[in-house]
């Protein structure tokens, strides 16, 4: 089965869908022990985690392709990438398909902002025109070679156009071939219910903490019809603190034993990587060699 068939099956099977954001690839093997269904590369987790970098369109294409790879190597599950706007015009969008399908990936979604985005809960965002949208979502449709292969639009119009404009958009991205979409930064249940009473098409609610979106509950959401739930850094949000005052505390206390029940077991870590039986056959490879070379 493809991945983006994998990931088709995963919003058909679910109510709602729910994706946890994975920043690397022992996180996404976390969330496959959680038995998650699907998780999330951010490109702000990409720019963050791997880079130090703020959200603000300074990653590239080659950024976020290494951090892809080296999840879908390591699990499963279907993944669904942030590709911003494509990073470029239609040949540099056709690229960006091209490389996530060969590196394994279920599923993208590209948004409407300009080329210099911001992060979706910021003020001052710039999108482009419906025509210029449809343009990258075309370009991203017709490279293809999976039929499965999901591409997901964004619109952050939201904030700038209103309710009646955005959901205008998102019929003119669905009608070039985008298979469902992502609605940044709304404000109310409401602005789903609204969405999925002109389609049928999956509906993404990204609920990110300290944005301008409120936390909804997952029965909330799933009552006015949205399909899927993304989660895109809660868990690094969550990694980032504890390493904030792990980092400080050695400083202060000389020792990091207060801290030992905070932390994953070296047994735990072992469990999730499948340790010892990577050990097991490291050893027998070397009495194989042992034996060829007496």
């Amino acid at each position: 089965m493809t991945p983006g068939k994998k990931f088709r099956d995963a919003i058909k099977n679910s109510s709602p869908l729910i994706i946890p954001g994975a920043i690397n690839a022992y996180s996404a093997k976390l969330a496959e022990k959680a038995n998650h269904k699907a998780i999330y590369l951010s490109g702000s987790g990409v720019a963050a985690a791997s880079y130090g970098l703020p959200d603000l369109g300074v990653t590239s294409l080659e950024d976020v392709i290494i951090d892809a790879k080296r999840i879908t190597d390591a699990t499963d599950l279907p993944l669904l990438v942030d590709i911003d706007t494509g990073w470029g015009g239609s040949e540099e969008i056709s690229n960006t398909i091209e490389e996530m399908e060969n590196a394994g990936v279920a599923a993208v979604h590209i948004e409407d902002q300009v080329y210099d985005k911001r992060c979706g809960h910021r003020p001052n965002k710039q999108i482009v025109s419906v025509a210029e949208m449809q343009d990258r979502l075309k370009a991203a449709v017709d490279a293809k070679k999976d039929e499965s292969f999901f591409i997901m639009a964004r619109t952050d119009a939201l904030a700038s156009e209103g309710i009646e404009k955005a959901i205008e958009r998102c019929g003119e991205y669905l009608k070039v071939g985008a298979d469902g979409i992502f609605f940044e930064a709304a404000l109310s249940l409401d602005e789903y219910k609204e969405f999925k009473k002109n389609f049928s098409f999956p509906l993404l609610a990204n609920i990110t903490e300290f944005g301008k979106t409120p936390l909804f509950t997952q029965k909330e959401l799933s009552d006015v019809g949205v399909d899927i739930v993304l989660y895109p850094l809660t868990a690094f949000r969550a990694m980032s603190l504890s390493a904030e005052k792990i980092y400080n505390s050695i400083i202060k206390d000389g020792t990091q034993e207060p801290l030992l029940d905070i932390m994953q077991t070296r047994e735990e870590l072992y469990e999730v990587l499948d340790y010892y039986n990577f050990e097991k056959q490291l050893d027998e490879q070397f009495e194989n060699t042992k034996k060829e070379g007496s």
